[in-house]
């Protein structure tokens, strides 16, 4: 079998998010992290069968890291917010910072592990590294292990976190002797370069030497590259110019209808927050877990119409209007976030490519099936907007002012309660050295909101990770029971 095949996502790995320098969404991440309030660490927690073969372990480490030029790269920033900050190649990169082993202790429950886990979650990157860790957790009931992967947000969004572990992962418990280099990978109709990650040269799609850390170089080179997007803008505004020259009612008709769209699209939900999961302030995490069968949760959805993510959404408001109930509060609506994955086919590995839809959620239906219909036309209805996206247009001003102004806009995430996303999954069982992958659990950060909550399938089951505020919820384990309710209340209707 060949190491291609044990590793399908290899061939575009080394074009993995192959831009010199952050979007302007990675940017805001970046500049206006607040820690702990405003944290941009993103988790996958993964359960092993057994502890992994740490040499191999490391060895599929210095591969990955080898084929994936970004997880050698700091962030550069310029003197001055003339431009993102940049992508440059740590000379003193040492996987063995990245890379950590550790054991749990006496207790190897999985609540001393989530307990674990949060504190590895809440630690700080050291911001003139690269921005991802590893660390292997052994001491688990059954002899099994986990492996926590910590990214910065600014590095990838969720999905493309997955597409990461995807390369240290095998399609079988044996080695693989014969893993390609990122020469070979880039000849594999990639589109890569070939220039290994760490040399100093430059690369095709990348501005400049990846081993320059002159800032002030960067600063100038940031104005260059804001004012050589004029034209473009310029071009833009000419067309619609145009446009409206030649038929003025309906390039006005459409400028009202994407203005209307804007308005909604920006405005909070028209939902009051919750006063139950209030006050908050993001500073203690509380990790939790939950897990279904997929094609329980499938059959459920389509005989209530609507898709996989609008049961999985229909759920954790039934959990969440539970919680609520046994507070004697009575809620009919709750604001909420959904992220809306903007990738296509042909993008590159990693980077970031989202963005957020802000709805009133119907978690006052108590009927499960008639909640996940009434979900399916608010998703969609949000999927119609023309200004979905309208935030990217914001960003490139906001990334020029002070940071603290970017802090105040990711405040914005705090006029809902939760935030909820869903990422596929792989359908078969891998290895990671030698250890089977049981479980995959994703955790967000809290960007404003009471929970986030994150599913990524694996092997049919749908695993579920939830970031608690710890200060807005009080009664977790009330809130727990609450949710597992309102999961098995929506499974109850594939039944």
């Amino acid at each position: 079998m060949s190491a291609d095949h044990n590793r399908p996502g290899v061939g575009a790995a080394p074009g993995w998010s192959d831009q010199d320098r952050m979007n302007e969404l990675e940017t805001t991440m970046w500049r206006s992290e607040r820690h702990p309030q405003r944290s941009s660490t993103i988790c996958s927690l993964i359960i092993l069968d057994c502890v992994p073969e740490w040499e191999r372990l490391v060895a599929a480490h210095e591969w990955a890291t080898t084929l994936v030029p970004r997880s050698r790269q700091r962030v550069l920033e310029p003197l001055l917010p003339t431009g993102p900050p940049v992508w440059r190649v740590d000379r003193h990169f040492a996987l063995s910072y990245h890379l950590r082993r550790m054991h749990q202790g006496p207790d190897g429950s999985m609540a001393a592990l989530m307990a674990l886990v949060q504190t590895l979650a809440l630690t700080p990157f050291d911001r003139t590294r690269p921005l991802w860790e590893g660390t292997l957790i052994e001491g688990l009931e059954g002899g099994r292990a986990a492996y926590l992967l910590k990214l910065h947000h600014s590095l990838t969004d969720g999905l493309g976190a997955i597409q990461l572990m995807s390369l240290v992962q095998s399609r079988t418990r044996e080695h693989t002797p014969d893993k390609p280099t990122r020469l070979d990978a880039a000849g594999s109709g990639s589109g890569g370069s070939a220039v290994g990650a760490g040399s100093g040269a430059t690369q095709p799609g990348y501005a400049g030497d990846l081993t320059d850390d002159d800032a002030l170089g960067v600063t100038v080179d940031g104005a260059r590259h804001t004012l050589a997007q004029l034209p473009t803008v310029l071009a833009a505004g000419a067309d619609a110019g145009i446009s409206f020259a030649r038929n003025p009612s309906s390039a006005a008709g459409e400028a009202l209808r994407f203005a209307a769209s804007l308005r909604r699209v920006l405005s909070p939900p028209p939902a009051p927050p919750s006063p139950l999961l209030r006050p908050r302030d993001g500073r203690v995490w509380v990790l939790r877990t939950l897990e279904c069968p997929l094609a329980q949760l499938r059959t459920a959805a389509k005989r209530a119409g609507g898709s996989v993510n609008d049961a999985y959404l229909a759920a954790l408001l039934g959990g969440l209007r539970r919680y609520h109930e046994r507070h004697g509060v009575d809620i009919d609506e709750l604001p909420i976030t959904v992220p809306v994955s903007l990738r296509r086919s042909d993008d590159p590995m990693g980077g970031n490519k989202f963005a957020g839809a802000m709805l009133s959620a119907p978690i006052g239906i108590v009927d499960p099936a008639e909640r996940v219909a009434a979900l399916r036309g608010a998703i969609l209805a949000q999927l119609a907007e023309p200004a979905l996206d309208s935030f990217s247009v914001l960003t490139p001003l906001v990334n020029r002012l002070p940071s603290a102004v970017g802090a105040a806009v990711m405040g914005l995430g705090a006029v809902t309660d939760l935030s909820a996303s869903n990422m596929p999954g792989l359908p078969y069982d891998v290895y990671m050295a030698g250890a089977r992958v049981e479980r995959v659990f994703p955790f967000g950060p809290l960007p404003g909101v009471a929970m986030m909550a994150a599913m990524v399938s694996h092997v049919g089951t749908c695993c579920i990770g939830l970031t608690i505020d710890g200060t807005g919820v009080k009664d977790i384990d009330v809130l727990m029971e609450s949710m597992q309710e309102g999961l098995e209340e929506v499974l109850a209707i594939a039944r």
